[in-house]
């Protein structure tokens, strides 16, 4: 199973940000289980197109500066908060900022 959870970057702003958008919708294949009769997307999913986003803006970062080698992995997160549920029609609008990178490849 393959979940790409990026409709559309429509800012693209290396070493800085990025913005994107996802639209959800009721024939994804998470909604099958999650929950039956309560379609509701899983934080890990709506963290996960955030980490998506934020890889293309590091991948990008990374080409510009001659090291196109390198690729993109989420570590860490610190203080995520889901305020409330995320539903089949809704519009997700993505930011992110790249705050710190490290290389722990060597």
């Amino acid at each position: 199973m393959r979940y790409v959870l990026l409709d559309r970057i429509t800012a693209l702003e290396p070493p800085a940000r990025a913005r994107g958008i996802k639209c959800v919708s009721l024939s994804e294949d998470v909604f099958t289980d999650h929950f039956p009769g309560l379609p509701v997307m899983p934080g890990a999913l709506i963290v996960e197109s955030l980490a998506q986003l934020g890889g293309v803006l590091l991948e990008a970062t990374m080409r510009e500066q001659g090291r196109p080698e390198l690729h993109a992995v989420l570590s860490t997160i610190e203080r995520a908060k889901l305020r409330r549920a995320v539903r089949p029609g809704d519009r997700l609008e993505l930011d992110v900022e790249a705050l710190r990178v490290s290389d722990l490849g060597g």
